[in-house]
């Protein structure tokens, strides 16, 4: 009997099938970011990240130009189980020799390229409007500035993005979910919240007033606590962005785990949402004393965010991305382990017997269901998970790291 073969019998003697969890977990589509790899710089600008978030270190090889991008992308692929998703930022518009356009006059044609890239992998493509890192960025602020001039250049650009997203769904067969997210805010106490916030509120709702495809465009609305440079106030506040997705049809919100206070836990807030939303998107990454947007490792809420969305019945209403930047090491590396490890939690979230902790729970046994939840941590997971990786053709944990570390011999310290 296999190792495999024996884990198989100890979690079917709790009514769970790991051959099915197996298959399912193959299926389930996770977004992974392109902007890892080259440090959220992209390809519309040399002036450097700017906007209220920041990359740190500064390990070799990172990637400089498309073609470099998207070899890194694939050999992070290539160590990844599972189905993936890709995600751009308008900043990573690929320019013909010559050629330019600024965001508010992007178009589909700026992104044919990455078209290409998705067909070739059989990916879908979610998208984001980048309201950062451009000299149109007005004294911290974009869709909430009181210059009319710079607030109607960004609501263009969104306006654009929405026709880019329609494109990419409509090439690629799958819907395209587009996330508007803002720094805008300030660094010390504001003299008013609420007037950036209705223009704020003014600004989405024109940029949605753009004709598309409800069925092929997803838009939603990220928050966050603040960023670097807007400590005091962000506009884009939770309650903001939950509120703007209640009240506007087809719009959903986004909630990034790093995006709370340290002691706020999304696992928490993903039931609570799937009782009133249909579906909301979810960037997941680590966030460390803040949004520091770390590597994503199998921590405890990595593992209870996933096994919120599996429990609640809900893989296919929650629309699952990685968003994290570490220049500090292997980049390659670092997007793969990010997605491997969310590949984890998904796992151990469908190899868990839901249904029988809930009935205890549910009969008030509570003793019962603390030694039961302690006891299904002590299942042979990694079993199974090794038996996913082979299953799914990529090398096993003990060996990944071989494989980045002859990439980075072969390809990365060549690079300038």
């Amino acid at each position: 009997m296999t190792g495999y073969e024996a884990a198989k019998e100890k979690y079917a003697a709790l009514g769970v099938d790991t051959d099915l969890a197996i298959e399912t977990l193959k299926k389930v589509p996770v977004s992974l970011h392109c902007w890892q790899i080259d440090d959220v710089i992209g390809f519309d600008n040399d002036g450097g990240l700017t906007g209220g978030i920041q990359t740190t270190g500064n390990y070799m090889g990172r990637a400089k130009t498309p073609e470099q991008l998207m070899a890194d992308m694939e050999e992070a692929m290539k160590l990844m189980p599972g189905t993936a998703k890709l995600n751009i930022h308008a900043s990573y518009a690929i320019f013909g020799s010559g050629e330019f356009a600024d965001r508010d006059a992007l178009e589909p044609k700026h992104f044919a390229k990455w078209v290409e890239f998705a067909k070739k992998h059989n990916m879908g493509i979610d998208f984001n409007p980048t309201f950062f890192s451009h000299e149109k960025v007005k004294d911290g602020l974009t869709l909430s500035s009181p210059d009319e001039e710079t607030r109607k250049f960004w609501i263009n650009h969104g306006k654009a993005c929405i026709r880019i997203s329609e494109y990419f769904a409509k090439e690629t067969g799958m819907p395209c979910v587009m996330n508007i997210w803002t720094g805008d805010g300030f660094k010390d106490v504001p003299a008013d919240r609420m007037g950036p916030r209705l223009r704020y509120k003014d600004s989405i709702e024109q940029i949605l007033s753009e004709p598309y495809d409800k069925n092929l465009v997803k838009p939603c609305v990220e928050s966050k606590v603040f960023g670097i440079g807007v400590e005091s106030y962000t506009v884009g506040s939770a309650e903001f962005t939950l509120s703007f997705a209640a009240l506007h049809d087809g719009c959903m919100p986004l909630m990034d785990n790093g995006h709370y206070h340290p002691l706020e836990y999304v696992s928490d807030k993903i039931p609570a949402m799937l009782c009133f939303y249909p579906e909301f998107a979810l960037h997941i990454t680590r966030g460390v004393r803040w949004d520091s947007d770390h590597v994503l490792i199998l921590d405890d809420e990595t593992k209870e965010m996933a096994k919120e969305i599996v429990r609640d019945h809900a893989l296919d209403r929650v629309y699952m991305a990685l968003d994290y930047f570490d220049a500090s090491i292997n980049r390659v590396s670092a997007l793969a382990t990010g997605f491997r490890s969310w590949q984890k939690a998904l796992l151990m979230a469908l190899c868990t017997p839901n249904e029988m902790l809930k009935e205890l729970q549910d009969t008030n046994q509570m003793g019962k269901l603390m030694v039961m939840n302690e006891a299904v941590k002590m299942l042979p997971i990694g079993e199974v998970w090794e038996e996913y990786c082979r299953r799914e053709g990529v090398c096993d944990d003990l060996h990944f790291y071989d494989e980045i570390e002859k990439y980075e011999r072969e390809v990365l310290v060549k690079r300038a």
